[in-house]
């Protein structure tokens, strides 16, 4: 299997390389001080008893969403200094999107990754501003690319004067509101040297398949997670609330902890199992 560059994301966590697999997990979108509070400590009980390296995500603001009647959450401003309280009262690393380049830099005076969302990985003012802030940027790749089209994307990052910029796997449109991942993109993309996060979630969504809302297939959460770690996935993003059924955004995609608890440690295995 082709090795990747490492990438640094803070003190004591990197991904890529020779190092273990980054686990990325949090709400989708702030709800409330409270509610990130408490996934952020479940999180992080998480981390420790796993022993994994974690990076928190939860997003200030939801702007590609099916509906105008969508919540959107809280916004750059106190999205920004609720996230702030989480990282000091647990230490986790923090992850969220960005949607315009003059949210690069707010946004990296709090955040440890910068993600650019998939229908916006194309933007290239918004990924050389993303990159020009020196902080690590995952870009979700397009659900309209292909893998090989990512390299232009971190080509993009190279010339801001950033190499810690790595693609995020979601998944490709097939067909009117479905998405499916095809495992030869791991491969494919690490070949030019970056590591690859799968997000779990995101794949497993069926765009506007509720009307107004996104559909998806959370059964599949386990399976395809084993399928990606075994084609060389670095990383895994994973949406995770207490209760999915009452959450604001990505309700039929988001999964509790005690699957996320069960999706890592079938990782952990099989990294293990593809060392030896």
């Amino acid at each position: 299997m082709t090795s990747t560059r490492p990438i640094q994301i803070a003190d004591g966590v990197a991904f890529g390389g020779d190092n273990p697999p980054l686990f990325i997990a949090g709400p989708c979108v702030i709800e409330s001080r409270e509610h990130v509070l408490k996934m952020a400590r479940t999180l992080l009980k998480l981390r420790d008893e796993l022993k994994i390296n974690l990076v928190f995500k939860s997003s200030f603001d939801k702007a590609n969403r099916s509906s105008i009647e969508s919540f959107r959450g809280p916004g750059l401003k106190e999205g920004l200094s609720i996230l702030a309280d989480a990282k000091k009262e647990t230490g986790l690393p923090l992850i969220s999107d960005i949607h315009d380049p003059d949210q690069a830099a707010p946004a990296a005076e709090v955040l440890d990754i910068l993600q650019i969302p998939a229908f916006l990985c194309r933007q290239t003012d918004l990924v050389a501003a993303a990159a020009r802030t020196g902080k690590a940027v995952s870009v979700k790749k397009g659900q309209f690319l292909s893998p090989e089209e990512t390299k232009n994307i971190l080509d993009k990052g190279r010339e801001a004067g950033n190499d810690r910029v790595f693609i995020t796997e979601r998944g490709s449109s097939f067909g009117y509101q479905n998405l499916v991942v095809d495992m030869r993109a791991f491969p494919i993309i690490r070949e030019f040297g970056a590591p690859v996060v799968y997000d779990i979630t995101h794949s497993m969504q069926k765009p506007g398949g509720e009307g107004k809302q996104t559909g998806g297939t959370p059964q599949f959460a386990r399976p395809l997670a084993r399928a990606a770690a075994a084609a060389g996935a670095d990383g895994f993003f994973m949406e995770v609330h207490d209760n999915p059924p009452s959450a604001l955004s990505d309700r039929t995609t988001q999964i509790r902890p005690d699957v996320a608890r069960a999706i890592i440690e079938d990782v952990l295995k099989i990294r293990e199992a593809l060392r030896e």
